[in-house]
């Protein structure tokens, strides 16, 4: 005989079920690679890094790199100095374009080479160097630190000459210097928001792309004259919007077939939609707020808050089809007023990771570099779910829920025999902690709470 309370508990799992969500990956349809996450020590932060206590060292690079205890960063982006002595390779005009320039290596680029010892040692194989732009002497303004243009490209003639091929020649070398200390380059940018003009280094280029054009070429051609296997990159605008700009312009000008991705930052706007101009990866190499470094989670939907980033980064790699996402900076020391790195020391001596660093977290650890989007059908109200299969052929499903209420999703799968399956949890009482699964006729059953995000990874 049934009670009351057995005909409750009957309700309770009926009304369960009804509330779950039917999703389906096939990852028989693919769709972008993943080349995976990131972040730079640009500015001296490597130093800073190099020069902390071998303890606040180890804690920060465990969190930044680990695939175990960590976000399993995958991709470093260094910046190649222009910048003058003790910044660039090139640091005095040698006279002329054509006259033999005088290049300097301290084996130690501002801490970036120890910094990229760390990262190889923990397995990163993309090591991304992005110029702010040529040597001031190259330029139109004649300083690095001006708005200007590199002399000779389309439009920009100085008396000083055609820099162009001066320029590759700087860039390549850096290149070389790195190979030398045992590291590749695997990705090679010439430009940094050339639609800013900041008080630092920085070079510009117009909105129909023209300086860039006449580049690429060159750069190409002297990458592939040094047997070098890099891949180069353009253009680190300051937002997708101005980027999308460039990009049909690079595609008109025919110069998409001399590049391997294309980049951008994320601050004057946010990757929301494909762009469709080229196959191209497309890569965010820059983001950050411009508030202070917190831990939270979610309290009002501040521009530093954990799943600001969560969703973020959900609409970047599911809806603009990213094949990677980078923040600004990694690591810290007693940095509190700024919100654009993923770990402080706040006392100096304990690594602290921000409520954005485990939103990248969620994504990062498990999706690794060479897997791929793969397809999803069924849809949950405030939820964006993004699925990938990596290279071991494990399948990774991020739940990304934006509204006010807990969700069920019941996530059955096409090509794929799922034979176990772990899911972990962030949200305000939660850091990628473990949560329940259900995994049960090849199909895996989960909660996805409120503003929180759910990975699960199945193999």
């Amino acid at each position: 005989m049934l009670t009351f309370n057995h005909l409750a508990i009957l309700a309770n799992f009926a009304a369960l079920c009804a509330a779950q969500s039917a999703i389906t990956v096939n990852v028989n349809t693919k769709y972008q690679q993943i080349d995976g996450f990131g972040f730079s020590q640009a500015f001296g932060r490597a130093s800073q890094f190099q020069s902390a206590n071998a303890s606040t060292q180890k804690q920060a690079l465990d969190y930044l790199f680990s695939t175990t205890t960590g976000a399993g960063f995958s991709i470093i982006r260094n910046r190649i100095g222009s910048g003058g002595s003790g910044d660039s390779i090139e640091p005095n005009n040698p006279g002329s374009p054509s006259a033999t320039p005088n290049y300097v290596w301290d084996n130690n680029d501002s801490g970036q080479v120890w910094f990229t010892k760390q990262a190889v040692s923990y397995g990163v194989k993309i090591i991304y160097a992005d110029a702010w732009g040529a040597p001031g002497f190259m330029k139109t303004s004649g300083s690095d630190s001006s708005p200007g243009y590199l002399c000779g490209t389309t439009g920009h003639s100085c008396s000083s000459g055609d820099w162009r091929q001066a320029y590759a020649n700087f860039l390549v070398q850096y290149v070389k210097y790195y190979a030398s200390a045992g590291y590749t380059i695997t990705h090679l940018g010439f430009l940094n928001e050339p639609d800013f003009q900041p008080s630092y280094s920085q070079m510009q280029i117009s909105s129909n792309a023209q300086e860039a054009i006449s580049f690429i070429p060159i750069l190409y051609n002297t990458v592939k004259a040094a047997g070098l296997i890099t891949k180069i990159t353009c253009c680190d605008a300051v937002g997708w919007t101005d980027q999308s700009t460039y990009t049909t312009n690079l595609v008109n000008g025919g110069s998409t077939q001399y590049l391997s991705v294309i980049t951008s930052h994320s601050y004057s706007a946010d990757a929301t939609s494909p762009l469709s101009q080229t196959t191209l990866p497309k890569w965010n190499t820059e983001g950050g707020p411009s508030t202070a470094f917190v831990t939270t989670w979610y309290g009002s939907g501040g521009t530093n808050e954990g799943f600001t980033w969560a969703n973020k980064l959900a609409v970047a790699m599911v809806n603009a089809q990213l094949s990677a996402y980078l923040f600004w900076e990694g690591f810290e020391i007693q940095q509190s007023q700024s919100g654009s790195h993923l770990v402080d020391a706040l006392d100096g001596k304990t690594a602290t990771p921000s409520g954005i660093f485990w939103a990248f977290a969620m994504w990062s650890r498990y999706i690794r570099p060479g897997a791929h989007r793969v397809a999803t059908t069924g849809s949950i109200t405030n939820v964006i779910i993004g699925a990938f299969q990596n290279t071991d052929n494990s399948v990774i499903v991020v739940f990304t829920n934006s509204g006010t209420s807990a969700q069920s999703a019941k996530v059955s799968f096409t090509g794929f025999s799922p034979s176990s399956a772990a899911a972990y949890v962030t949200d305000n009482t939660h850091t990628f902690a473990t949560t329940s699964s259900t995994l049960s006729g090849g199909a895996i059953t989960v909660s996805v709470p409120s503003r929180g995000v759910v990975t699960v990874k199945l193999t």
